[in-house]
């Protein structure tokens, strides 16, 4: 009985489990402003994409920043299978 608790204990851990981070991309000399934007990507088992646009002009635009301050990159990964690329930028 206590074999089966142990596995399903793991197994739950294991498939609640993400991972995610954040880290700085770059930083301009323009004032950080009120405005964020984002833009976000889907990837499958590190080779296929859902069509996404994770780029950073991509996240301005929906932000209607025109001068970038910081741009930042999220990455989420569930037990390797699904990765989210999400890039956040801030300005004016």
């Amino acid at each position: 009985m206590k074999k089966f608790f142990f596995l399903a204990a793991s197994f739950a851990a294991l498939t609640l489990s993400s991972c995610s981070i954040t880290l700085p991309v770059a930083v301009s000399s323009n004032p950080i402003g009120s405005k964020m934007g984002e833009a976000e990507a889907q990837v499958f088992l590190h080779v296929l994409s859902f069509g996404g646009d994770a780029s950073i002009m991509k996240a301005a635009k929906k932000g209607g920043i025109t001068r970038v301050a910081t741009v930042d990159m999220k990455v989420s990964d569930i037990l390797g299978i699904l990765q989210t690329y999400k890039t956040i930028v801030t300005g004016e």
